[in-house]
This record gives C-alpha cells, structure tokens and sequence, in this order.
C-alpha cells in the first residue's frame, strides 16, 4: 500500500505513518528500523543516549533498512552541540528537533541534505520554524503524552490553525492518533502524515519494561494526567507520582514545592528502576485506544490497512 502526500513525497516514505522520538522507548536500533522497513518513518530518540550509542544505532538501523529514517534531538539535553557534531557526521536522513528554536541547526544540516523538520505547538512557533527554512514541521496537541503544550490545545484544533497560517508547509499531526481512522482524519484535516507514539510503546521493540507497556495496555483514555504547570507540563499515565503533583496543585502549594517533587522522579527512573508507581508514566490519551500488543511492523501495515477501509467507506457516502 502507498498513499501519495506532501509528507510522503518529501520524506521518500510509502506511508503517511510517523513513529514519534520517545526517549528510551525509540532510543534504540529496533524500533525505528522496524517502523522504517515496514513503509513509514522510524525515530531514532537520541535525547537519553550517550555519543557511541548514537552512532551505534545509526549504523545497526542503516543496516537492518535501506529505507529514509530519522533521529529526534530534543535541543535542550545537555551536550546537545557535541550530538549535532556527531549527527552532522553520521548525516541521517530526516532530523527531528524539539524543545529549541530552528536557527541553531538549519543551515548546517540543510548543507549535508538532511531534511530538517521541527516541532511545535503553536501557530506563532510554526511561522518561526517556516520562516526560518524549516521542511516540515510535526504540529502537536494537548493529547500527546510526554511534553504537550502547556494551553492543551488539541491537536485537530492547532493543526487546522497552523495549515490555515502555513497551507502550503508540509505538516505532521502528533498527539491522540493511535489507529487508521485517526490516520484519515489527520490526513483529512490537512497532515500530509500522523505521528503515532504511545501505539508504538507497547511494541516488543520498545525499549521500555513490561510493566509500563502493560499500565498503557489496561489504561482508559481519562487515565492520564498534566502536572508540571509553569516548570515543565508533563502528560504521564496516573499513579503514586501524578497524584502527589495533583494534590499539590489542590493545596495551593508553591511553585519551589511542586518543583522539588516533579524533578525528583523522572522517566528514567521508571526505564531502569522499574519505578511505575513514583515514576513518570509518560503516555499520551491515545493510550486508551491501545489495548493489543503487536510488533512494530504489523502496526505498520495495520495503521494503513484500517486506513484504506475507512477511506473506502468514506468513498461509498
């Protein structure tokens, strides 16, 4: 199956279908190659990994798929520069950046042509990011696990307000896709892609511990909470952790207190510690739509199959 977008196009992919960067979840060779080889676009997350573990991944993808793949960089990790240095070396396909402006990446991976496509969470960011020569940008909503934007606009809301801003620009809806009718009503809104990361965190190869797939697999789509307003909104599954922020929030705690709390706990904690109950369960409300564990390939293909038939009936209307 091959859908033609601009998205597609522009990436050389056959499939409208984005495994987002998740750290520690896509920080590995397995997951994006999969994704990759199976039609649609592989992330490499690189914001937990240490220098040769990048390079590692890079070359082990390159030899698993001969197909486009990209590397997420959130720019705010620390020893961000020396990751680009590196990147720049390796000269990926596609370059996904996050948490920092466009300026300080473009033009020297433009150079090498690697096509660079930035994230945001606003119309105001997206202008920037275009102006500035981005390629394509992934749009996010509110429902996106991880790092949502703090206003939680949805995601078909801004994405609608970005293409009204930017019709032209090449676009990717992430936050709430988790199956092929959400991939229409993507493409339907005016995505020329959808990025799906909470469908990809229950994958075998997700490089994340059992009983954090298992918390995505049983949880309902009001099973997550925000918490972090004014230091770092975080859209994680709830548990011991959230309802501790949550009971702050409530008893009007200062921002130095709910701070210490948030930072004491992070995802990692829950990767190598197994901490699912003080830990960040970072997942987006799509995880409510998630309920089979399926190798990332065969959600490939099931993503776009689901596809085809709603835009077979949509057809027959």
């Amino acid at each position: 199956m091959i859908f033609d977008t601009d998205v597609t196009r522009l990436l050389g992919i056959d499939l409208p279908i984005v495994q987002s960067g998740m750290s520690w979840a896509s920080s590995n060779a397995d997951l994006p190659a999969a994704v990759s080889a199976a039609g649609g676009l592989g992330t490499l997350a690189c914001g937990p990994m240490r220098l040769p573990d990048i390079e590692a991944a890079v070359a082990a993808i390159r030899a698993r798929t001969d197909r486009p793949f990209a590397v997420n960089l959130p720019l705010y990790r620390p020893g961000a520069d020396d990751v680009m240095d590196l990147l720049e070396r390796l000269r990926p396909p596609v370059l996904v950046a996050s948490q920092g402006g466009p300026r300080a990446y473009l033009a020297r991976f433009q150079a090498i042509g690697t096509l660079c496509v930035h994230t945001v969470a606003s119309v105001e960011h997206a202008e920037k990011a275009a102006a500035a020569g981005a390629d394509a940008l992934v749009v996010v909503g509110g429902e996106a696990g991880g790092h949502p934007p703090p206003d939680l606009v949805s995601g078909h809301v801004m994405l609608r307000a970005v293409k009204r801003a930017l019709p032209d620009m090449p676009v990717i809806s992430a936050g709430g896709w988790a199956d092929g009718p959400g991939l229409v009503a993507a493409l339907a809104l005016g995505a020329g892609a959808a990025a799906f990361g909470t469908r990809f965190l229950t994958c075998p190869e997700a490089g994340v511990p059992q009983p954090y797939k298992d918390r995505v697999l049983s949880a309902g789509v009001g099973d997550t909470r925000v918490v972090g307003r004014g230091f770092g909104v975080i859209r994680a599954l709830r548990n011991g952790f959230t309802d501790r922020m949550e009971a702050l929030e409530r008893a009007g705690a200062s921002e130095a207190d709910r701070a210490a709390v948030f930072r004491a706990t992070t995802l990692r904690d829950v990767v190598l510690d197994g901490a699912v109950d003080m830990g960040k369960l970072e997942a987006g409300q799509s995880a409510g739509l998630v309920d089979t564990p399926l190798p990332a390939a065969e959600v490939v293909t099931h993503l776009a199959q689901e596809a085809r038939e709603v835009l077979a009936r949509l057809a027959r209307l």
